[in-house]
């Protein structure tokens, strides 16, 4: 399978990244540590050779050989020097906490990190490399990288930390003498927060319920279609499925992690059946479908996914909590770049696994059956997608039935004769909750069944003879409930979208963005108020004003003495951007929702000024 151009970058990159976020701390480290240790150590040469030329009690050649000994054994070496003989000259020179004695360790701190990261990167690689082997070795990798990197990362936050917060000290103070307690202060209150953090990550647990949008399809509501199935899976030799889910997405899958359906829990083996593409299949194309399904519960593919699914999860999880928590930040690239590795050999399994599904349904069915298919299917959600896009991108508010099934069922035979349809199929995959499919082309070449590109539009119009959705005696209450939900859950999604789009220029614009961004209220110290609204900031306590126009940045300031925000503005002045302070104080425990309000109608303005310059 050939790299995508966009992995191999992200690939490139996740690796410099990481090869800078485990070496540059420790290398500054070590180089500043030598610097110094060079440096003291030339001190030292020079003062206690002035003492032995002093000595009037030594001759020359004692002299000589104490100099000799102390040039072969200077202050930086001494650290390490077990002998007799030099253990007054150790116990002077190097006791615990001295000068001396942090930088040699330091400096061998500094040393072993920078092997500790080499391993830890080269481990890295060699387990993403077992991730291509087979999917028993594939599991085992990513289970042992993830232990690994969540370790490595954690002791790399305690380690690096650390040699930050003396870096801190020891920087200011050699330099230029003095130090800022206030900076190492805030630095090493920062590693702890970031160490409690990369601890709390690796044992967080998750969710591991999905929820699935359908309702259950009893034996007794579809006899027939369950006898199908069962009858497939005996001819596969797999178990049958214990569940049937229909709904009205676009796709077909099967899984064996545990799922939430309209409120219920279901565990083992599930089928999700989609209604509307049932009623465009017809009988034999939808066995081929299923065909393909149980393929992946008879070839353990269900079994994998449920069992890495959740640890795949998990590892998102606590990657994103260290890439926006602060210094934790610093592990983020080598975390990074296990999942890429590991992503890519997914997306290479997944692909093997769907050309493998698709030629056991075509022996099992036939390749045509299969073929027509993935045609159907895919002209399907494409069309489903343009449909939507566009009722999406429409500017005034959507009501009533909206009526997407009848738009897309009744305009998806002119679209299949369409050249605009003929474009997209090249480049067409059947859509799937779960991975990423090859493309619909490629399959159909691998079942080995010549379909010209330009046959693609007659079995998309092709009405089918018989279809299962016929069998489902539920399919159309199913049907109309769950597309009456979607409806109304697009048509909020829709109004919320509007909220951000809108300027507003009328009054009913108006109420769909105050629906959403109300302007909200903040006590201050004094009886006065600071109010965030659609249209900017004001200060009640001197009647200022910004509108969101006239921001560009804001910095939110803690202090004991009082809170403030500044904000920073598109213009300059004679030297820098002009900007106004406003003063907070009393914001108290109202502090973390008045800055989350700011973020969200800040972003809501700049969607709103982007979306004009897109429609300019």
């Amino acid at each position: 399978m050939a790299l995508h151009p966009s992995l191999r970058a992200g690939l490139g990159k996740a690796f410099l990244w990481s090869v800078l976020s485990l070496f540059a701390v420790p290398l500054v480290t070590l180089f500043f540590a030598n610097h110094v240790q060079r440096d003291l150590d030339a001190r030292f040469l020079v003062a206690i050779e002035s003492r032995i030329d002093a000595a009037t009690d030594l001759s020359p050649a004692d002299r000589q050989e104490q100099k000799d000994y102390y040039r072969a054994h200077p202050p930086s070496t001494i650290c390490t020097d077990r002998t007799p003989d030099a253990q007054e000259y150790r116990e002077a020179m190097c006791p615990p906490y001295s000068n001396n004695w942090q930088f040699f360790v330091a400096r061998t701190v500094a040393l072993w990190t920078l092997v500790a990261g080499a391993l830890v990167l080269a481990a890295a690689l060699a387990l993403g490399a077992l991730a291509f082997v087979n999917r028993r070795l594939q599991h085992a990798s990513f289970v042992a990288g993830w232990r690994l990197m969540t370790a490595a990362s954690a002791l790399e936050v305690v380690v690096q930390g650390a040699m930050v917060a003396w870096l801190s000290f020891w920087v200011t103070a050699y330099f230029w003498h003095r130090y800022s307690p206030k900076l190492i202060m805030a630095v090493a209150i920062g590693v702890a927060v970031a160490v409690v953090l990369a601890v709390v990550g690796i044992f967080k647990r998750v969710n591991r319920h999905s929820e699935v949008e359908g309702e259950l399809v009893q034996e007794a509501d579809a006899p027939l279609l369950w006898q199908r199935i069962r009858h497939m899976a005996a001819r596969l030799q797999t178990a049958p499925p214990q569940h049937i889910v229909a709904g009205i997405d676009a796709n077909f899958f099967v899984t064996e992690a545990p799922i939430h359906v309209a409120g219920q829990a279901l565990t083992g083996r599930t089928l999700f059946v989609s209604i509307p593409l049932l009623r465009l299949l017809d009988q034999s194309e939808a066995d081929a479908v299923f065909a393909h399904e149980l393929a992946h519960l008879g070839g353990g593919d269900t079994e994998s996914s449920a069992r890495l699914g959740p640890k795949l999860v998990q590892y998102d999880q606590y990657h994103h909590a260290m890439r926006t928590s602060g210094l934790t930040a610093v592990v983020s690239p080598l975390l990074g770049l296990h999942r890429l590795i590991f992503e890519w050999a997914l997306a290479r399994d997944s692909r093997a696994r769907e050309f493998q599904a698709d030629r056991i349904a075509a022996q099992l069915v036939s390749p045509q059956a299969i073929g027509q298919s993935l045609v159907k299917i895919a002209a399907y959600a494409r069309y489903r997608h343009k449909i939507e896009s566009d009722l999406f991108d429409k500017e005034e508010q959507l009501a009533g039935d909206l009526g997407i099934a009848h738009f897309i069922s009744s305009g998806l035979p002119p679209y299949a004769q369409s050249a605009e349809f003929r474009t997209a199929m090249q480049t067409a995959n059947v859509p799937h909750p779960f991975d990423t499919h090859p493309l619909m082309p490629e399959r159909i070449r691998n079942v080995g069944w010549v379909l010209p590109e330009s046959d693609y539009g007659a079995i998309v119009v092709r009405p089918p003879e018989r279809t299962w959705a016929q069998d489902i005696l539920t399919a159309d209450a199913i049907e109309q409930r769950l597309w009456s939900d979607y409806e109304q859950a697009f048509a909020q999604g829709h109004e919320r979208s509007l909220a951000y789009r809108y300027e507003p220029a009328t009054a009913e614009e108006l109420a769909v963005v105050l629906k959403y961004f109300p302007a909200r209220s903040f006590a201050l110290k004094g009886g006065h108020t600071v109010q965030v609204s659609h249209e900017g900031i004001a200060a009640s306590a001197d009647g200022t004003t910004v509108p969101w126009d006239a921001v560009k940045a804001m910095a939110f300031k803690d202090s004991i003495l009082g809170d403030s925000l500044t904000i920073t503005h598109p213009e300059k002045s004679l030297l820098r951007a002009k900007s106004t302070k406003l003063k907070l104080p009393g914001l108290k425990k109202d502090k973390q929702r008045f800055k989350a309000t700011l973020e969200h109608y800040w972003e809501r303005h700049q969607v709103m000024r982007g979306r004009e310059t897109l429609d300019d």
